[in-house]
């Protein structure tokens, strides 16, 4: 009995999906009516209020902090544009600086997405067109030529196309074990230069250990490991340089261990028996507020500082954890709590995640998730690339969001049918992203204007910190 070909037939709804939306329509922008100042107002609600400066100040910057601190503007107006209806699990802030290289628990060191803070269902097309107008927004940024910026779109639409036809063959497990590591950059590199960026990143990365930090972070006053105060950046919750409100709920705990007590152990509930087993090896020594990001700042962050028996430091991450912008303006299922959103999201997208990812609720109800603060992390500083590496991170950029949709939902046939092979989706791509970095550029002239008038107050790390004696 014939049982068809079922890769043929997804092949075949993928391609029916160019009749909801052609390739070209990804081009459209949408009509774009709405107060950025406002959706940004309603996206700093609930942050720490002495903290909102700092964001606006850091926002500031440049359009592309601007970009990067305002993931909500585009989740609003890619809501108001067709899509093609292929729904899966989405980084939802996909932006060129939101990619990096870790270890993972075998201690390789790959290159993958790194910040899931806004992952929810939604929309493929949604991460690769945040990531497409990310670097045109840099490219502009950085003066390059509009050819240039183009040609850099091209780049990424392409390789996330051909590694998505790749995709498409592999089994399950092939995808599941997919790891783009550091050596095999190297090996793809197609320049010299760019082999040399890999092997300098891969040194720097391996520096970058707790125990490094430990001697830049904290002091030993005999007894413990304490968090030097470093204000705005980093303060301890209950001490002088507090940046909380002298109402806050947290503050009425009185200490960081009360703060500490029921939600680590309801985080340790959230990791598997091996790695509850690991943690009890550690105890904690201090913990503090650390100030990270753009888009995160005046949401909750602390940083905990633990050791085992030999006095090994350890930093965990405790993050809060707040709806997706993705979710806000895509109606899709929903998970209840926000930090199990983020773990579990980071989960199927990643390649490999930290062994002590989990969540759980902090005191006065607040959702946060829980990850190794530093373990041998490392961020591209892409303003000091030349054109070369620019195309080389784009093309990487590229092939790592492909892994991680095809992983995640498990379509790589569906989407790579819908794409085809030729150039349509680049070209649309890039009239887009063209378009969308103009709108991009006209609110942050908004939002400048905003900061000057003193509907917003925008302060730079300098200038607050000038407000402490340390």
């Amino acid at each position: 009995m014939k049982t068809g070909n079922p890769a043929a037939t997804r092949a075949a709804n993928g391609r029916a999906r160019r009749s909801h939306m052609a390739r070209a329509a990804q081009a459209q922008v949408g009509e774009l009516r709405r107060d950025p100042i406002e959706l940004l107002e309603r996206n700093s609600q609930g942050r720490v209020e002495r903290l909102l400066p700092l964001r606006y100040g850091r926002m500031l910057a440049s359009p592309f902090t601007f970009f990067r601190g305002s993931a909500i503007l585009q989740a609003h107006d890619l809501s108001k544009t067709p899509n093609t209806g292929m729904v899966m699990p989405i980084c939802g802030d996909a932006h060129l600086m939101n990619f990096g290289g870790f270890a993972t628990p075998e201690r390789q060191l790959i290159f993958d997405l790194n910040d899931f803070d806004e992952v929810a269902l939604g929309p493929w097309e949604w991460d690769l067109k945040r990531l497409v107008v990310s670097f045109v927004v840099a490219a502009r940024h950085m003066r390059l030529a509009r050819d240039t910026a183009n040609a850099l779109v091209h780049t990424i639409v392409s390789s996330y196309r051909d590694r998505m036809h790749q995709y498409a063959d592999y089994s399950a497990l092939e995808l599941w074990y997919e790891r783009i590591t550091f050596e095999l950059m190297v090996e793809t590199a197609v320049t010299p230069e760019r082999r040399r960026a890999i092997r300098r990143g891969m040194e720097k990365a391996a520096s970058r250990t707790s125990e490094s930090m430990l001697q830049k972070m904290a002091e030993f006053d005999g007894e413990r490991w304490k968090i030097r105060d470093m204000p705005p950046g980093i303060f301890h919750l209950f001490g002088n340089n507090t940046l909380l409100d002298p109402t806050d709920e947290w503050l009425k705990l009185g200490n960081w261990e009360a703060f500490l007590r029921d939600m680590f152990e309801q985080y340790a509930q959230t990791l598997t028996h091996d790695r509850r087993a690991l943690l009890r090896h550690f105890t904690a020594q201090d913990l503090a507020f650390k100030v990270v990001g753009v888009g995160s700042v005046g949401t909750r962050c602390l940083v905990l500082l633990m050791t085992d028996e030999l006095g090994k430091p350890m930093f965990l991450q405790i993050k809060e954890a707040r709806q997706s912008v993705i979710s806000q303006y895509f109606d899709a299922q929903r998970l209840e709590h926000e930090g199990e959103r983020v773990v579990r999201g980071q989960r199927v997208l990643q390649a490999a995640s930290d062994i002590f990812l989990g969540w759980a609720t902090a005191p006065s109800g607040r959702h946060v998730y829980i990850r190794q603060l530093r373990d041998m992390k490392l961020s591209a500083n892409v303003e000091l690339f030349d054109n070369n590496l620019l195309e080389g991170y784009a093309r990487l950029c590229g092939w790592i969001l492909a892994r991680a949709h095809a992983k995640s939902s498990g379509h790589a046939i569906e989407l790579a049918a819908y794409m085809g092979r030729s150039d349509r989706l680049a070209e649309a791509l890039t009239e887009y992203s063209n378009a969308y970095a103009d709108h991009v550029e006209k609110d942050y002239e908004i939002f400048w204007r905003a900061c000057r008038s003193g509907r917003l107050e925008a302060r730079t790390d300098e200038d607050m910190a000038a407000d402490f004696h340390v």
